[in-house]
Parts: C-alpha cells; structure tokens; sequence
C-alpha cells in the first residue's frame, strides 16, 4: 500500500484557497467630519499566532519603527485534521475520465476529512479590529462555500464549505503609554474537504465475456453471453450501443 509516491496537493489548495477569502481585507481611516484619510489593504501571511506576538513583544516600544511590525496585520494556519466518519461515500465508486490514447485515468471514492483552520487579526486599535471583524463575518452564515479543482487530470471540482465555528477577543495592552497595543482577534473555522487516494490507469474493456452453468458441473458452461460495443471500432468517449451474442449448450461445453 504505501510507497508509491503520490501528490494531489489536495491541503496545499485547500489552504491556498482559504487564504484566498480574506486575502483582500480594507482598513480605511477618516477625520472628524467623515472623510477617508487613508486606505490600506491588510497584510495577509501563514504564520502561527505566536509569531506574531513574539514580534510584537520584541518590537513593543513605539519609539523604534525601524524593523517594527506594522499594524494591522492578519495571519492563519492549520490547527488540525479530523476523519468525518458522517460523510464517508461507498470505496468502491470510481471517477473516470478517458484519455487521448483511449487508456483510462481513475480514482477511487475520496476519504472525508474535516480541516480546522484559525485566522488571526492584530490591529492597535480596537476600532481597525471592528472594520475587519465586519468585512468578514456577515458571508459565514454559518458557511461560506469555496471550489477547488481537487484533481485536474480527472476533472474533478469539489465544493468545500468553510463554516465559522467561534470569534476570540484578546487586548494585550499591558504597560506604559509608549507600548505598543494588540488588538487581537480569533476567528475559529472548519472545512468539509475530501482527500484522494493516488491514481491509476487502465485500458479500456473493448469485450466482456460471462460463462454460466446452472445444471452443469463449475467446469462445463451452459450459456455464454458475449457483450461488444456496435461498431466495435467506437472509441470509449462515443456515443455508441451494444451488441448482445447469447450461446447455448445443451449439453455444456468445456
């Protein structure tokens, strides 16, 4: 079973893909009487959580902006993986697609798998947190639903529902009026995706042969049925019947 190399980037999209939602995220702020005085996309980056605040603790004086952390700021990471028992489909399914030399490329039903995801937001203040926090909870009712093109070669898309399970408020704001404030944001989500298996080839099956024997010793064959595509020349992509070739034997045939 194992070592045979295979790679569907199956997580590495999904990731990407999940990253892709939150990847164009405004803050803008205004003066007194409502106009915009600036406007920034937020930076977003897979990193841990703890990275962050490790920076921002290193950086935590506001007098030193040489190599400070500008905020706001947003990252994320995968926090586990979970087999979904609930959504488990029959192994022994297959999705086909027929290539050019009329071999085929297939692979077996996908395995379940719930993907738990956790998105960060640092601003430095709790208004910025507010704007993004706004930006993104009214899609996720509880879901928001991506497509990801799991495996090209088998034309097969899949539709994963990303569902928000919990938001965390955190104020790290702790010391003098000159540290650097943290407004820190949680948001907790899971994703329904599927894993494949690797993929395999096969030829194409131009004849199908059934031998039964219902009177008639295992050995001796009563009926055959010869199944063949009509006209026998047709390729596995088209349109064509079949021709059904029924022989007898009275008395069996070896």
């Amino acid at each position: 079973m194992f070592g045979n190399h295979y790679y569907n980037q199956s997580l590495r999209k999904l990731t990407i893909a999940f990253g892709q939602i939150f990847n164009n995220i405004l803050v803008q702020t205004k003066n007194k009487t409502g106009g915009v005085t600036g406007r920034m996309r937020v930076p977003l980056a897979y990193a841990p959580k703890e990275k962050f605040i490790q920076r921002l603790d290193q950086q935590s004086d506001l007098n030193n902006r040489e190599f400070a952390t500008s905020l706001p700021r947003m990252g994320f990471e995968i926090t586990g993986l979970a087999y979904d028992g609930s959504r488990k489909l029959t192994r022994v399914q297959k999705r086909v697609k027929v290539k050019d030399d009329n071999t085929l490329n297939y692979n077996y039903t996908p395995v379940p798998y719930n993907i738990s995801f956790n998105l960060y937001t640092f601003t430095a203040t709790a208004e910025n947190g507010l704007q993004i926090v706004e930006q993104i909870l009214p899609y996720f009712q509880p879901d928001f639903t991506v497509t990801i093109n799991a495996i090209p070669d088998l034309d097969i898309k899949t539709d994963v529902p990303i569902i928000l399970n919990n938001v965390q408020y955190e104020d790290t704001y702790d010391g003098s009026f000159t540290t650097r404030r943290a407004v820190i944001y949680t948001l907790g989500f899971t994703a329904k995706t599927y894993l494949y298996g690797p993929m395999s080839n096969s030829k194409i099956i131009r004849k199908a042969t059934v031998d039964a024997s219902a009177d008639l010793p295992q050995a001796l064959t009563q009926e055959k049925i010869v199944i063949e595509p009509n006209p026998t020349s047709a390729d596995a992509d088209d349109d064509f019947g079949f021709t059904t070739t029924i022989t007898f034997y009275e008395n069996g045939e070896q």
